[in-house]
């Protein structure tokens, strides 16, 4: 096998990670799809298991972070044909993005161990 050839195979396994790729998935991405991506269930799975082990304060805040702010996107925002925003759904995500920031701040910043 030749240096060409090599690359060439090299660029067909890498194809799937290119940005517009990439870009694509998560635009398509919904909470359903996510829970039910191996990939994305592997990665978590495993930044758990290392938060767990070295008892890193800022990961479990991380992924606190991002579960919080999807769950709260999913049943807090409207989805469908409406595209606008009302004051019903408006302050019910402002408020759940105070909540989850403040014990963000107070889980890194106030709390001691």
């Amino acid at each position: 096998m030749d240096k060409q050839e090599m690359l060439n195979k090299g660029q067909e396994a890498l194809t799937p990670f290119e940005t517009q790729n990439i870009i694509t998935f998560v635009k398509n991405l919904t909470l359903k799809g996510a829970m039910e991506n191996p990939w994305i269930i592997g990665i978590f799975a495993i930044l758990v298991f290392y938060a767990v082990i070295k008892r890193s304060k800022a990961v479990l805040a991380f992924l606190f972070a991002v579960v919080s702010i999807a769950l709260l996107i999913r049943f807090t925002l409207p989805t469908g044909g409406g595209d606008e925003l009302s004051l019903s759904s408006t302050l019910p995500f402002a408020f759940g993005g105070l909540v989850i920031g403040g014990f963000l701040i107070y889980f890194l910043f106030i709390k001691s161990e």
